[in-house]
């Protein structure tokens, strides 16, 4: 071999290393990448009903309250984003083993267990309080869509009312639940939003968030109960355990008997992180929300928001034009979400206290009454924004309601999650039940301090 081909083969043997290096690196990546999108995949897929629930929280009447936490009081109430966030993913653990245990829904082991008087007391209060804010979410989100286009109030709002009952009545369960699982992903417009604002002091934000503010005024105190209250509301409670068995009744487990000797370890290790990450997407919002107010509204000396709406439009001039669409949009979103949770779950709870077919998965046919339910309610709804009711007392009476049947219901839940009779081996252990009567306790005094602020 002569001097020339010694030196060729020298040239040629790390390039042909480095090719080798660059193509098992690009298998390697591709693997990795490969793996991280099988992982999200299987993370979505274990996504439901907890998801959809902790979505449906932050209604546009949730997003009012926080709204009005931001611009009157800044960054001073984030941390209760934090601090409400394990007690309600605690409580709504509850509620989604109660349904996937007993194979019932929450008012049907209320009925079984529990006083007759009790289940109707809660029922009728979550009646009222529900169909109260599906009229005021109705006109949040009909004001929301004038913020685009300059149609007539009355109109859009009979025209959401339709096409959320026509979806709620005539769309098959399963592609339903995907339709409200994906418009899960609207609340996503709120982190955007506060994200697009220039010169936030992320440094002073997250100083608030971890840092309570004990300087509690009688108005503040009122803004707090306000905030427990939308953010542990009766609603959930009842829808989260419904659609448990609804996702049962889905699989083929289609009486009370399949549903309850089939729970295994996998779906209930599924349904707590479907759970708690619904109610960290929940929080998550809500503290976007509180920041983007107070950035933009409360340091620029703007401290009354009475509507969702009210609060886009106050942002437009300090935050620019695309956190003011997506903030409106996802009052939109939001109110699409949240008004058939809120009239589906108190039909699952009236038709359960009274024995009759309940459940998304039956056809109107199969079920006229618990569909009956959800179409009174709409339309109890709609009328409230006939009658020219202001949507802010709506409010106010959805939460002396609510006041006075959340600590009831949560004693319920409590009672039935660590019952070993009722729940057998998936009752609470000692955290939960303390974390359980600790959100009854705070539940108790907020309602006692709503009623007591709305009334006199």
């Amino acid at each position: 071999m002569n001097q020339k081909n010694v030196f060729e083969k020298i040239v040629e043997s790390p390039a042909k290393g480095l090719e080798k290096t660059v193509e098992v690196s690009k298998s390697l990546e591709q693997k990795v990448a490969g793996k991280s999108i099988a992982t999200l995949r299987s993370y979505w897929h274990s996504l439901g009903p907890g998801l959809t629930t902790g979505a449906s929280d932050d209604d546009p009447s949730g997003i009012a309250t926080y709204s009005q936490t931001g611009a009157q009081y800044g960054y001073a109430f984030l941390w209760l984003a934090a601090f409400t966030y394990p007690l309600m993913s605690v409580v709504q653990e509850m509620c989604a083993r109660i349904g996937m245990v007993t194979g019932r829904g929450l008012a049907g082991n209320i009925r079984i267990h529990f006083s007759r008087k009790v289940l109707i007391f809660c029922t009728v209060l979550l009646f009222v309080a529900n169909t109260l804010n599906i009229g005021a979410n109705l006109g949040a989100m009909a004001e929301a869509i004038r913020l685009f286009w300059g149609v007539n109030y009355l109109l859009a709002v009979v025209l959401f009312a339709l096409i959320i009952l026509f979806l709620q009545i005539y769309s098959a369960y399963k592609k339903y639940a995907n339709v409200l699982k994906w418009l899960a992903m609207i609340l996503l417009a709120y982190v955007l939003s506060a994200l697009l604002i220039d010169g936030i002091n992320w440094r002073e934000i997250l100083k608030s968030a971890v840092t309570p503010n004990m300087s509690l005024s009688r108005d503040s105190i009122i803004l707090i109960c306000a905030i427990l209250g939308t953010t542990i509301s009766p609603y959930l409670f009842f829808w989260q355990t419904s659609q448990e068995v609804e996702e049962r009744i889905e699989k083929g487990l289609t009486n009370i008997k399949l549903r309850q000797n089939d729970v295994n370890n996998e779906e209930v290790k599924n349904m707590r992180t479907d759970v708690w990450s619904g109610m960290f997407l929940s929080n998550l919002v809500m503290f976007f929300i509180i920041v983007t107010c107070a950035a933009a509204l409360n340091a620029n000396g703007i401290t009354n928001i009475d509507t969702a709406a009210q609060a886009a439009e106050a942002l437009r001039p300090f935050a620019g034009d695309y956190s003011y669409f997506l903030f409106a949009l996802g009052i939109i979103g939001t109110g699409l979400l949240g008004i058939p949770v809120l009239a589906g779950s108190s039909s699952y709870a009236i038709a359960e206290s009274f024995g009759w077919r309940q459940g998304l998965h039956l056809k109107l046919k199969q079920a006229y009454a618990f569909y009956g339910i959800i179409i009174i309610s709409m339309l109890i709804g709609i009328g409230i924004n006939f009658t020219g009711i202001d949507p802010i007392k709506a409010l106010i009476y959805s939460a002396v309601a609510n006041g006075l049947a959340a600590p009831v219901i949560l004693v319920c839940i409590v009672i039935l999650a660590s019952s070993k009779r009722v729940m057998g081996e998936r009752r609470s252990g000692w955290l939960g039940k303390i974390m359980g009567w600790i959100t009854v306790a705070l539940m108790s005094i907020a309602g006692i301090a709503s009623i007591w602020a709305m009334l006199f």
